[in-house]
């Protein structure tokens, strides 16, 4: 019976210490004018001061706040926010005006599945592309056209694009298929190098749907094929039934290379077990069914 009559007393004692708690907070004017439009007894409230207190500090910050490189929050672009549920309080990220502008602004950019990309290629577009070099135009013009002709010919042929190293042939695909996103086109950039080891590691997870999104995805772009060390596995086992499948069902297929495709033949023949010049040709030939080719020499813009 003691023991009882204790722990009344102490929970008593504790409601106390945190109705003072809160309404010490309350002499805050900004802290008791968040609070008063949260229509909860104060007895509940005072059980969430310290994350009303937070919730109130990110609110304020975003009253003042002159867009997304000046946010102060916790997590950029969003404030840690109450709400009532069932006469309780829960807390939650809320996107904030400058947050929400710019997920309305880039939503198209989710029809887009990117693989060890870096953000510029994510944010790409073709109003943004490099336009100094007249050496670039032919490709430019490729690509306008492209977009221009896919939604009424979804069979297209896709582009081979090789040439000198950081040339942005990756950034001017990318800004292509952005622009189709609007659309509603769905597409895929892979870095092919890193996705084949990610694909080895995969094993036992999620590898045949890894594989069957990217044979399928209306266009795909396999990036800086020719930089990845040559397996037969890699050829033969993933490379070769991507290219057949989509060479069959006439999918929309972009590769950017530093090779020719003379010279990526020849990559591709040299494992490390075995030189086999009929599987490579085999790769080769599919990818020319599936492309036109395209070489862009220009300055290197990652200078």
């Amino acid at each position: 019976m003691k023991t009882l009559e204790t722990n009344l007393k102490q929970r008593k004692i504790n409601k106390v210490d945190l109705l003072a708690s809160f309404l010490e907070e309350c002499e805050d004017q900004s802290f008791a004018d968040f609070v008063s439009k949260i229509k909860l007894p104060q007895e509940t409230l005072a059980k969430y001061t310290s994350l009303l207190r937070n919730s109130c500090d990110e609110f304020e910050h975003c009253l003042n706040c002159k867009g997304l490189h000046a946010c102060q929050n916790k997590v950029t672009g969003f404030a840690y926010l109450p709400k009532i549920n069932q006469n309780n309080l829960e807390f939650q990220y809320k996107a904030c005006r400058y947050e929400e502008k710019y997920l309305k602004k880039t939503k198209h950019l989710d029809n887009v599945y990117l693989f060890d990309v870096p953000k510029e290629i994510k944010e790409a577009s073709m109003k943004n592309i490099y336009m100094k070099d007249k050496n670039r135009f032919k490709v430019i013009d490729w690509l306008d056209n492209f977009i221009e002709n896919y939604e009424n010919n979804q069979h297209i042929k896709g582009l081979y694009l090789y040439g000198s190293f950081g040339c942005g042939k990756t950034y001017l695909i990318a800004a292509m298929f952005n622009e189709l996103a609007k659309k509603n086109v769905k597409s895929a950039i892979i870095f092919w190098p890193e996705y084949l080891r990610d694909l080895k590691a995969s094993f036992n997870t999620d590898y045949n749907s890894k594989v069957n999104y990217i044979k399928r995805v209306p266009l795909l772009l396999i990036d800086d094929i020719g930089a990845e060390s040559v397996t037969a596995w890699g050829r033969d086992e993933i490379l070769c039934p991507i290219v057949q499948y989509r060479m069959q069902e006439k999918l929309p297929t972009f590769f950017t290379s530093n090779l020719d495709i003379e010279r990526l033949e020849k990559h591709l023949s040299i494992s490390k077990d075995e030189v086999d010049i009929l599987k490579s040709r085999r790769v080769i030939e599919r990818i020319k069914q599936l492309t036109e080719k395209e070489e862009i020499i220009s300055k290197n813009l990652r200078e």
